[in-house]
């Protein structure tokens, strides 16, 4: 996966950063959105990220850390 591919979740994620529900649940299963960043290195050193696909969700203005394996290249 590449910065701006377009991108669907494949598996059920819950995050509670949501700005329309803040503090509360919410399951993010296929939404879709593109790549963003990807974290590889924090201020010039290299860095082993949990999650490292950020990712831009299409009708908010919601941006989540995912790993490769949740989500699928549509």
């Amino acid at each position: 996966m590449q910065v701006g591919d377009r991108v669907r979740v494949k598996t059920s994620v819950v995050i509670y950063h949501h700005p329309k529900h803040r503090g509360q649940a919410v399951d993010i299963l296929h939404q879709e959105g593109t790549i963003d960043k990807i974290a590889t290195e924090w201020k010039g050193r290299p860095i082993s990220a949990n999650f490292p696909l950020i990712v831009k969700f299409d009708n908010d203005k919601l941006r989540a850390h995912l790993r490769e394996d949740e989500l699928e290249v549509i």
